[in-house]
């Protein structure tokens, strides 16, 4: 599976050792994994391991011996259950500790309880090496008391907010949790734009027939690339002036921003067109 997983078209491929692996085969699957990762290969996807919580028998094992093994070849760690800004000081702690192999190592956080939620703000600012957080639907429907099943995208829009507002704040990413029916391309599609029109910049995937749904919400299409790069165009020809009409529509600082964010997707997704 780690193997097919390289010729998949996502951005990040995340190799997990917590919730995918039971406890008698944990030491078995790190080994593999650190195995894996060691091999010399050219993917083109960033490669995260998710970590056992630090609080527990391995985490602190799993982050030590990724390190020690595949440093160089880690690009991040997802570390779960992220309940205070604690949690994340404790996995840079030991990634500090490691010295030189474990410079380059980023961390993502998963928000996925309560307390995760209601500290979100503080867990974002916590690590120069915390890049991004993602919010993890079946734990926190858990911690909740809800049933994930029945529930609409707008349900959650109290944590994705949240969520959102927290990792703008510090300058991180915000990616969506992935939704768990592999058949449902209907329902992934609507709970992927839903979270793509409140500013999300991605969304898991649970299983690879999930990618073309994702991959074609999440990548902006050739007319929206134009519509960016004429806005940026417009703002440069402005010759200072703080705000200007196009196609009947004031554009300001604040248009060249979401223009930019727009055209910097496209880049990244290959779309034709792409100038800046």
């Amino acid at each position: 599976m780690l193997e097919k997983a390289l010729r998949f078209p996502a951005d990040e491929i995340v190799i997990d050792l917590e919730d995918a692996v039971v406890a008698e085969a944990k030491e078995e699957a790190r080994d593999l994994v650190a195995g894996f990762l060691a091999r010399d290969r050219h993917e083109t996807a960033l490669m995260a391991v998710r970590v056992n919580p630090l609080a527990g028998p391995w985490g602190e094992r799993d982050v030590e011996e990724l390190v020690r093994r595949c440093g160089t070849r880690l690009d991040s760690l997802v570390v779960p259950k992220v309940e205070r800004a604690r949690d994340i000081l404790q996995v840079q702690r030991v990634l500090e500790a490691a010295g030189e192999r474990a410079v380059q190592v980023r961390l993502q956080a998963l928000i996925e309880t309560a307390a995760g939620l209601v500290h979100a703000v503080e867990i974002a600012a916590a690590s120069p090496r915390l890049d991004t957080l993602i919010l993890g639907y079946a734990d926190l429907a858990a911690s909740l008391g809800r049933d994930l099943r029945a529930l609409s995208p707008e349900s959650w829009l109290y944590a994705q907010e949240t969520l959102l507002v927290a990792a703008r704040a510090a300058g991180l990413h915000a990616i969506d949790g992935p939704y768990l029916d592999i058949r449902d391309d209907v329902g992934l599609q609507m709970r992927a734009e839903h979270v793509r029109s409140l500013g999300f910049d991605g969304k898991w995937a649970v299983h690879p027939d999930q990618l073309t749904v994702i991959n074609m919400v999440f990548t902006p299409t050739t007319e929206e690339v134009a519509r960016a790069q004429t806005v940026l165009d417009a703002l440069d020809a402005a010759h200072g002036r703080g705000a200007v009409a196009l196609d009947g529509e004031m554009i300001d600082e604040a248009s060249r921003k979401l223009a930019a964010r727009v055209v910097a997707r496209g880049r990244a997704a290959g779309v034709e067109g792409v100038r800046r």
